[in-house]
């Protein structure tokens, strides 16, 4: 194991410490509830495409990509596609680093590497936009339910072919739609490697906050997650991550594969 430098060993003692201050913490629910109401995480596009994300999440799955460097990243939910146009562009991002650092030569439209992203309803214009991408050689992309066992055969088939995957589930956000997906696409996460749901956070927020939606809190991402360790020890919630962002949709939403 590397010798950690004083910086990374002060870092890590100041997040740990953050995460042990119940007021820093209050305020940062706070804010996350007050801004929910201007739809903060619809403000933000990655090259051009609207990511719906909160900029902190982004930041923490950049930081995973490049410790894990999968070969493929499977996302349920599309939406615009900025989430698929981002993590394409990391891929490419690990490709030039590694021809580099192989001294090959590098082809933009050529990768082992891909980013499969699912949607019940893909939308025509949102389609036409990210297979016109500069990214879109290293998206592939399936419409239908990511729990028809059609779609999640298709899933498991691609899987096959690749070595070291990292899953992201944010679509339906029903604890029975997230518990029924994390059944179908958690076990492909390679050891090591991370099964990150979004939005748990809805079990923390207000019941009235979601009027118009069949989720809320006690049924919500965060409680599929919660059900689906009872009879999966082989992951672990990785609360370091929540800790260091402080403002994220995914407390006790990035699982760690250990085993």
């Amino acid at each position: 194991m590397l010798n950690k430098t004083g910086f990374e060993l002060e870092r890590e003692q100041n997040i740990v410490l953050q995460s042990k201050d119940d007021v820093l913490k209050q305020q940062s629910n706070s804010w996350i509830f007050n801004t929910c109401k201007y739809k903060y995480s619809y403000g933000y596009s990655w090259m051009g495409r609207p990511i719906i994300q909160y900029p902190q999440d982004i930041v923490a799955m950049q930081e995973l990509i490049w410790q894990i460097k999968p070969d493929l990243i499977i996302e349920t939910g599309i939406a615009h596609g900025g989430s698929l146009i981002f993590s394409a562009s990391m891929l490419a991002m690990l490709d030039m680093c590694e021809a580099i650092e192989t001294g090959q030569t590098l082809d933009p439209k050529v990768s082992k590497r891909k980013v499969l992203g699912l949607d019940i309803d893909i939308r025509q214009h949102n389609k036409e936009a990210i297979e016109a991408h500069p990214m879109a050689s290293r998206i592939e992309m399936i419409q239908g339910s990511s729990i028809a066992p059609e779609v999640i055969q298709q899933v498991q088939h691609i899987a096959k072919e690749y070595k070291t995957i990292l899953v992201c589930l944010d679509s339906n956000h029903t604890h029975d739609h997230v518990l029924a997906e994390l059944e179908a696409y958690a076990s492909l996460t390679s050891v090591g490697s991370y099964c990150v749901v979004f939005d748990t956070v809805i079990e923390d927020m207000p019941k009235e906050m979601f009027p118009d939606r069949p989720w809320g809190p006690g049924d919500n991402p965060k409680t599929a997650v919660w059900e689906y360790l009872k009879t999966h020890p082989e992951f672990e919630i990785d609360k370091s991550i929540p800790n260091k962002l402080l403002i994220t949709v995914a407390p006790d939403g990035y699982l760690k594969r250990v085993k």
